[in-house]
């Protein structure tokens, strides 16, 4: 008996240590604004979160899998990606527990739910009165 709950122990340590890394994904992001999904990355990659610049104005961000060897440093995104014309500098952060590079929210959202509630409720009152 011993040897069996033994033997199911050593296949659930195996299953856990296999198993992937669960990340965010947002393929570019602006200001706030990151569209996320999940996504499991492949073995030996680790999630991350970039930060980057547009022409001094547009915030970019984004979210994802990447390889280690690749986490803390900044990149020059070019646009196409053959030309020498940097588009932007993104400086990647890397974690590696599932879900670390957290999801954004959308700021402002409750606000803005809110006036556009009250809005519609004036426009509202104002055709049935």
């Amino acid at each position: 008996m011993n040897k069996i709950i033994l033997q199911l122990l050593a296949v659930g340590l195996c299953c856990a240590v296999v198993q992937s890394l669960e990340c965010y994904k947002c393929p570019i992001g602006i200001w706030n604004l990151c569209i996320t999904s999940k996504e499991v990355c492949p073995r030996g990659e680790v999630c991350y979160s970039g930060v980057g610049e547009a022409a001094s104005i547009f915030k970019i961000k984004r979210k994802g899998c990447m390889k280690l060897s690749e986490c803390n440093k900044t990149e020059n995104v070019n646009f196409p990606a053959s030309s020498n014309t940097t588009v932007y500098t993104l400086t990647k952060t890397c974690c590696n527990v599932d879900l670390c590079n957290a999801a954004p929210g959308l700021p402002g959202t409750a606000g803005l739910s809110l006036a556009l509630a009250t809005i519609t409720a004036l426009f509202m009152a104002n055709i049935l009165v």
